[in-house]
């Protein structure tokens, strides 16, 4: 009896989860000349991500402050800010809901090499990023197009809808085999390492393409993303992961992509220059 409890409670487990995967389904963005529009998993709510960022960013801003490493350089806050104000009005091509978005851009000093777009449009840029590779300002707005488009694809909100989804059906698939917590854990490391890494490094190729044309929309020369690339390929030679356990694609596939991407991008900018 209690095989069969399990059984049914399992099937209609597994209805639910496939009611909510299939309603879930959605696209956050329009596809701009990039392509960038496929179906995507949202199960959390939108406002929920967004007040979270606020309130992290809040927090890591003030953490900041007390350690007087927030906005240090004024030359290069103004520089940063300068980029942002000509990327975010051509976030409406993707969504024109972020233009109301409440913007935020600071700079962290540090010799990390990192940059980041929260939910909601909460930029933080690190010194080290661009003082150790010399970024120039279309550089500097490659890889600010790059964060701002996992920010309109709410590839966060998506992250987290798949790993609700992903502990449901692990769940569920040791509930049906009579298998222990234990082999439950050791498929949710297997999910962390294989699978979910591969969600990230799509969502990385898409972030690039978005941030692109972005890029190329607010007049900045979108060749810059090759440089990048390539100055990126040159700080981590010998410390990057093999790309089947990274989050990230490889530098060079990237540059590789974003070459193939030039010929619809670059007469974005030219029209931006005129």
């Amino acid at each position: 009896m209690r095989n069969f409890k399990m059984a049914r409670w399992a099937v209609g487990f597994g209805v639910c989860l496939a009611a909510l995967t299939m309603s879930g389904c959605e696209t956050t963005t329009s596809s701009g000349v990039v392509g960038a529009n496929r179906q995507q998993l949202l199960l959390v709510s939108s406002d929920q991500m967004n007040q979270g960022a606020a309130q992290a960013y809040t927090e890591m801003k003030t953490d900041a402050q007390k350690s007087s490493v927030l906005n240090k350089d004024t030359a290069m806050l103004n520089r940063v800010r300068t980029i942002a104000a000509r990327l975010q009005p051509q976030t409406q091509v993707f969504r024109p809901d972020a233009l109301n978005w409440n913007w935020e851009v600071n700079v962290l000093e540090s010799d990390e090499l990192n940059a980041f777009c929260m939910p909601g449009g909460k930029i933080m840029f690190y010194s080290g990023l661009i003082k150790t590779l010399n970024l120039s300002d279309a550089e500097i707005a490659v890889v600010m197009g790059h964060e701002i488009a996992h920010a309109l694809r709410e590839h966060s909100r998506e992250q987290m809808s798949q790993a609700l989804v992903a502990q449901g059906a692990i769940g569920l698939g040791a509930a049906l085999l009579g298998l222990g917590q234990g082999s439950a854990n050791l498929a949710n490391q297997g999910y962390s390492a294989f699978i979910a890494t591969k969600f990230s490094r799509n969502d990385e190729s898409e972030a690039d393409r978005i941030g692109l044309e972005l890029t190329a929309r607010a007049g900045y020369d979108p060749r810059a993303g090759v440089t990048l690339w390539q100055k990126m390929m040159n700080a981590s030679q010998g410390s990057a992961p093999p790309e089947i356990l990274s989050t990230h694609p490889a530098s060079a596939n990237r540059i590789q992509e974003i070459q193939s991407l030039l010929p619809a991008v670059l007469p974005l900018y030219e029209a931006a220059r005129r």
